[in-house]
């Protein structure tokens, strides 16, 4: 998802797709540990997502 789109949800509506992308995260490491993963990329992306979604939290937060 792209900063301006993220900047433009509301606080529930982020909480709601962070907790979504950490189980993703979770779901994709376990496929990586039993070698069911083929794109290794895709950790990095949701790891990123991730830190996008809470920046834009602590952002919301601070006004």
């Amino acid at each position: 998802m792209k900063m301006k789109e993220l900047a433009n949800k509301d606080t529930k509506e982020l909480k709601l797709l962070l907790g979504e992308a950490q189980k993703e995260l979770v779901n994709l490491r376990g496929q990586l540990a039993v070698r069911k993963l083929k794109n290794f990329q895709v950790i990095n992306q949701k790891r990123k997502d991730i830190a996008q979604i809470l920046t834009v939290l602590k952002q919301k937060e601070s006004k």
